[in-house]
């Protein structure tokens, strides 16, 4: 059995004082959050940095500055404002929510309701029931986890101690200030008790963190070693007529889905000829690393020589870099002193 910790009124007065500063966030012991805004954020940083969102975040309640407008938006510009942060299937499942939550004329406060909303699965909605709400709810990302594995020396590895670890956050969780509480092991994960080199010197739970009394705090969490990535192959055409260049919708699920994108093939269980007749070129491979798997994808480009099969001509003027994702990105790029030539 392990010892029990009170950790609560130390982080939190520590938290007072150094809370960061993010957009969605308001001050320590400041009046309720929207849930709104902590609902977005949170959809954003699943898999993704703080530093990565903050712009998107601030564009996105800029132009649809409340649920019900987002519900109201076009899903064609939402997809194209998510693009770059990954992960599209989050994108779908926030224009659903947003019209559900509108649907029911605003968000569930209990952790269970916002649970049985599209997208919104345990930790989200733990987040916003405790964060928005005032929910005593236990609050466990990747940055908890470390916390929490060394407060207690939490030696069996990642991820089979996930259960264990949340079990033990629930114990630390307080009654009263449950979202700043939250969001303070948030920030003690991410700017004291870092992956490598914690700095347990100023750390406000130093002296009941039993990894630091055992000398152990930067071994943990400790992690089983993950498989090698297998390596996928595909093609992508950049099919082009004058000044125009080819691109076509993604199918709505799967990889990409909804995005706008080159015409590709072979790498997403899709097993399509070339969009349209040309004599195509050659110009080299991408690589782009997703989270199962890594891709080369063979880029290929020509002039077309008679009607596109599938997608719609776009002229080069009008495409938008910013709107493509991460991979279209990376081909729209290296085919860029062609595209020129």
């Amino acid at each position: 059995m392990r010892e029990s910790k009170v950790i609560a009124p130390d982080l939190l007065d520590w938290y007072d004082r150094h809370a960061r500063t993010l957009p969605w966030r308001v001050p320590p012991g400041g009046p309720p959050a929207d849930p709104y805004r902590i609902w977005l954020s949170e959809v954003m940083l699943q898999q993704t940095t703080v530093a990565a969102v903050k712009a998107y975040f601030l564009r996105f309640t800029a132009l649809w500055p409340t649920v019900q407008a987002l519900a109201g938006a076009d899903d064609a510009a939402v997809m194209a404002e998510w693009a770059g942060l990954g992960y599209y299937a989050r994108a779908r499942n926030l224009l659903a929510c947003a019209r559900a939550v509108t649907a029911m004329g605003g968000f569930p406060d209990t952790r269970a309701g916002l649970q049985a909303l599209p997208g919104i699965g345990a930790y989200t909605s733990a987040a916003i029931a405790a964060i928005a709400f005032g929910r005593p709810e236990t609050v466990v990302d990747g940055n908890v986890e470390r916390v929490v594995s060394r407060l207690f020396a939490v030696e069996t590895p990642l991820p089979r101690a996930k259960p264990e670890l949340v079990a033990l956050a629930d114990t630390l969780t307080p009654q009263a200030r449950p979202g700043d509480y939250a969001q303070a092991m948030m920030d003690l994960g991410a700017t004291i008790c870092t992956p490598r080199s914690p700095a347990c010197v100023i750390c406000p739970l130093q002296v009941v963190c039993d990894a630091r009394a055992q000398g152990i705090a930067a071994e943990l969490p400790r992690k089983t070693p993950k498989p090698a990535k297998p390596l996928r192959q595909g093609t992508v055409w950049l099919a082009r007529q004058g000044e125009a260049v080819l691109l076509e919708h993604r199918p709505p699920q799967g990889l990409l889905g909804g995005v706008l994108a080159f015409p590709s093939a072979g790498w997403d269980g899709r097993d399509l000829p070339p969009p349209g007749p040309a004599d195509w070129r050659d110009l080299g491979a991408v690589r782009h690393v997703f989270t199962h798997f890594t891709l080369d994808l063979t880029v290929l480009l020509g002039d077309l020589t008679g009607n596109p099969t599938r997608g719609e001509l776009t002229p080069l003027r009008q495409i938008d870099r910013e709107a493509l994702p991460g991979l279209m990105r990376k081909v729209w790029d290296m085919a860029q002193p062609a595209l020129r030539g």
